[in-house]
């Protein structure tokens, strides 16, 4: 794909607005392809897709007829930026991946990409477990999904596991296994660890989960009642019993399911409203004629596009990784219906349709996603409101020179200096913005034990080079308004120490400390230079302040104790070159333990399937050595 900018690449200021946009004119065709719009700054304030790059740019270089936001976007542009493509397709392709790059300030920008749970049924065993998965599908087996949370994942596991007696123990627990275990005694496990249930009748029971998620759930329950009347008549009263279970917890299972559709198999509601400059879009999962859940997302809406603009973008951008369903049934029309749904079709590899319900069981299925989404975005501009006055009030407190945009805590966790990580929360006007939350393993060997001030002078200095590293010119909204730290007068003083040392020393630090009883509603605040002071024990900013550092101490506390069990949990074997995982579960299902591979001989290693004689010598010779 060239690039099809103008000779003259250095922007001229000079030029702006529709007459900077119309001066490319002369240099553009009727190619399809993808333009940028750039300030004096060169910025990028705006990447779109065109059929005709000439006739699109031809309609940014007439001086009316324009929207506000797109009227200011105009008069800011300095300069453009132009690729052509094969196709209107690839061009809006190509336009999704540069916004999600580049995230221009105009354009509809999908904040949240998180990647959605699946269940999956693997095939690479004789008794595969049934788990939940997040990312890649790299593991050969049957995916079922996605499901709308991880709450959503765990309930349907929870309830397939009851009827369908499927086992959800790893596989180093499944072959270690000498007697049933408590979901057996339970009748959530057919126990096939230890040869209660044979790999046929294993295979049924996979078999009768993967209709069931495939939606013929009434098929499986009327064999089960066909094979509960064949064991009555056979007198196989207790067999007869276990079927019964079964089918009670099968309708438990569909009564439990909330709205099921009848008439869609497989689709995505989404659903959009916009009110005030925000959106909110509703998606709610229906596979298998069932509805695995439902999230909502708020685009940043760029500086004020419209539901059919927004909804087009938030399409593209949502299935960006993720595998669209076969139908997906939307609140709006959008205009570009056809390219959209051929662009999704491409990465799908098959046909995808979006439709606009009118009447009838899909219309009400829109209609609900869209309550939802109404329902949602008040409750998060009401919260915001209310987040906002918090700010305002700790400006006020602070003495900043305005409301904080993004506000910074960090904290410290270790036992007597071991397995000591450094945590950092974000929160700002949405509340806690728990994607942005960072932990620092602490590396500094020279440390001493225990010295919070050394590891906090190691996080904030990683912290703060990595930003000016790569947002030198802060244009990014990744720069902290406030810093918060847990601590008086010593910490505060060693971090505005450390920025200075950085150069950014401009960004306000404040220290929280809990005063003399170290009763909660007595801290004293510490600023570098200030005297320390408090706040009324029933003001709103101090509850405020204290939520921020308990949030801060819980994330840091939940990451020292993630590290240490890691700790406790690791093997000698982990790290011997050239045994990953399969073979460090041959070893120890063959010799029992890391001490009785540790005394094998090499004989003995090489008896073990997967290890060869070079690698049993470097097994031998690494844990002698220990």
């Amino acid at each position: 794909m060239p690039d099809n900018r103008p000779p003259n690449d250095t922007p001229d200021t000079a030029l702006r607005g529709h007459a900077c946009i119309q001066s490319y004119l002369k240099s553009l065709d009727n190619s399809p392809g993808v333009y940028r719009m750039l300030n004096e700054k060169s910025e990028v304030l705006y990447v779109g897709k065109a059929r005709s790059l000439r006739m699109r740019v031809s309609n940014y270089a007439r001086p009316s007829g324009h929207s506000a936001r797109i009227a200011r976007m105009i008069s800011e542009t300095t300069s453009m930026m132009f690729l052509t493509t094969r196709t209107e397709t690839e061009a809006l392709l190509l336009e999704q991946n540069l916004i999600k790059q580049l995230k221009p300030r105009y354009n509809v920008l999908l904040r949240d990409d998180k990647s959605f749970p699946y269940i999956l049924l693997p095939k690479d065993h004789a008794f595969p477990q049934l788990r939940k998965h997040r990312g890649r599908r790299s593991v050969k087996g049957s995916y079922f999904g996605p499901f709308a949370s991880a709450g959503a994942v765990n309930r349907t596991l929870n309830q397939l596991q009851r009827v369908f007696l499927l086992r959800n123990c790893t596989d180093s627990v499944f072959h270690s296994r000498t007697r049933p275990c408590l979901l057996y005694q339970i009748k959530r496990c057919s126990a096939p660890c230890v040869g209660y249930v044979t790999e046929d009748e294993y295979a049924g029971l996979v078999a009768d989960a993967e209709r069931f998620l495939s939606g013929k759930s009434t098929r499986i329950q009327a064999q089960l009642a066909q094979d509960m009347q064949a064991a009555s008549d056979n007198m196989e009263f207790e067999r007869a019993a276990a079927l019964r279970d079964r089918i009670r917890a099968l309708t438990n299972v569909q009564q439990s399911q909330g709205v099921n559709p009848r008439g869609v198999t497989e689709a995505d509601v989404i659903a959009i409203h916009l009110e005030k400059g925000q959106a909110c879009v509703q998606v709610f999962f229906i596979r298998a004629n069932q509805s695995w859940g439902n999230r909502d997302f708020y685009p940043a809406t760029g500086a004020g596009a419209e539901e059919p603009e927004i909804l087009e973008a938030f399409l593209t951008q949502f299935y960006d990784g993720k595998e669209p369903p076969r139908l997906l049934l939307l609140s709006h029309e959008l205009e570009n219906a056809d390219l959209v749904a051929a662009a999704l079709g491409e990465r799908a590899g098959r046909k995808v349709e979006l439709a606009v319900p009118q009447r009838g069981e899909k219309a009400e299925l829109v209609e609900n996603a869209l309550r939802n989404a109404r329902e949602s975005l008040a409750m998060r501009m009401a919260s915001t409101a209310a987040q906002g006055r918090l700010l305002d009030g700790l400006a006020d407190a602070f003495g900043l020179d305005g409301p904080p945009d993004r506000v910074e805590v960090y904290d410290n966790s270790h036992i007597q200096g071991t397995d000591a990580v450094g945590a950092m929360i974000v929160a700002g006007r949405d509340g806690f913005i728990k994607s942005q939350y960072r932990k620092f393993n602490i590396r500094g060997d020279s440390l001493t034990p225990g010295d919070d001030f050394g590891m906090m002078k190691e996080v904030l200095t990683r912290r703060f080079q990595r930003l000016l590293k790569e947002d030198p010119d802060r244009q990014g909204d990744t720069w902290p308004d406030l810093l918060l730290i847990d601590g008086g007068a010593g910490q505060v003083g060693v971090v505005a120490g450390i920025m200075a040392d950085l150069g950014v020393d401009d960004i306000p630090v404040v220290g929280v400390a809990k005063g003399i009883d170290r009763d909660a509603g007595k801290e004293e605040f510490h600023r570098p230079g200030a005297r320390p002071f408090a706040l009324r024990h029933n003001d709103p900013v101090l509850y405020f302040v204290q939520r921020l550092r308990d949030e801060a101490h819980r994330f840091a506390i939940g990451t020292h104790r993630a590290k240490r069990a890691k700790a406790v949990s690791a093997s000698p074997l982990d790290d011997i070159p050239g045994v990953g995982a399969g073979r460090k579960r041959a070893l120890l299902a063959h010799f029992g333990s890391a001490k009785a591979v540790a005394r094998a001989g090499l004989s003995d290693l090489q008896a073990v399937g997967g290890i060869s004689e070079t690698l049993a010598q470097v097994i031998h010779d690494h844990l002698n050595a220990r």
